[in-house]
């Protein structure tokens, strides 16, 4: 399931995705960004995967776009964003809807894209000496990746226009505080273990069950209620019929841990 730009290793249900370009700070340019698309892809539509880490190698978790890509591409930069945004808006979509939680594991700085795509995982920590920056507007862009999907969910309208126009660097203990992360810890060692056993739980878990709170959640901001009792009702009766939702009642009714499959 590897690819060259990512590490990917795969133990009892968990998944560790490692950005691996650490030479440009695990900066995202055309290449990376397919890539990314077809991993998740591959992630999405492999029932043995029932949690996702993602980590960044080096000292940055990911600085966002490859601005010197971008330079590169001369006159041609609107259609070089273009084919960018395309693969990597993609990936993101497939990462939220997808069964399997995404939890981003950060030890470093997040700016730009990279900062997106923390906001798009489902849950997300970091070690206290992280940083976390908008970025673009400081290059004379606008956000994408989701930013400005996610980032006002999490944080609220005031703290995102305050994070996309002024480019502040948010520390981890604000950005714990602000909603954008789960917590902060000391250090990569605390981090590891915290991570490990929150991920460890959730790959243990039930994935069909965690993919439709996933979709439930998202879903909830853009109808009214009526809709939204509807959509928990058809959900909770369809995985009240499947393998994990017998097994989690037989389970609680003898007082012991439920055993889940992951499917459906």
């Amino acid at each position: 399931m590897s690819e060259e730009f990512f590490r990917v290793e795969a133990d009892q249900g968990l998944v560790t995705m490692t950005l691996c370009r650490p030479d440009r700070a695990n900066s995202i340019h055309i290449p990376f960004a397919a890539a990314f698309h077809r991993q998740m892809a591959d992630f999405a539509g492999d029932e043995s995967v029932r949690a996702v880490v993602i980590k960044g190698e080096g000292k940055i978790w990911c600085a966002g776009g490859d601005l010197g890509y971008f330079a590169s591409s001369g006159d041609a930069l609107p259609e070089a964003l273009r084919e960018l945004i395309k693969e990597f808006h993609a990936g993101l979509h497939v990462m939220a809807t997808m069964n399997a939680p995404v939890i981003a594991a950060v030890d470093g700085a997040a700016s730009g894209a990279g900062l997106s795509l923390l906001a798009a995982a489902d849950m997300a920590y970091a070690t206290e000496q992280s940083r976390f920056s908008m970025a673009y507007t400081a290059a004379g862009l606008t956000p994408d990746g989701g930013a400005t999907y996610f980032l006002p969910r999490l944080v609220g309208w005031r703290r995102a226009r305050e994070l996309m126009l002024t480019n502040r660097s948010l520390s981890a203990p604000e950005a714990a505080d602000w909603g954008l992360l789960n917590d902060c810890v000391a250090d990569a060692q605390a981090l590891e273990e915290t991570v490990a056993t929150v991920a460890g739980r959730l790959a243990q878990g039930p994935t069909q069950a965690f993919g439709r709170v996933k979709r439930l959640l998202e879903q909830s901001t853009g109808r009214d209620r009526s809709e939204q009792l509807q959509s928990e009702s058809d959900n909770i009766c369809a995985v009240g019929g499947g393998a994990d939702g017998r097994e989690g009642i037989s389970a609680f009714l003898e007082k012991r841990k439920p055993v889940f499959s992951g499917r459906p």
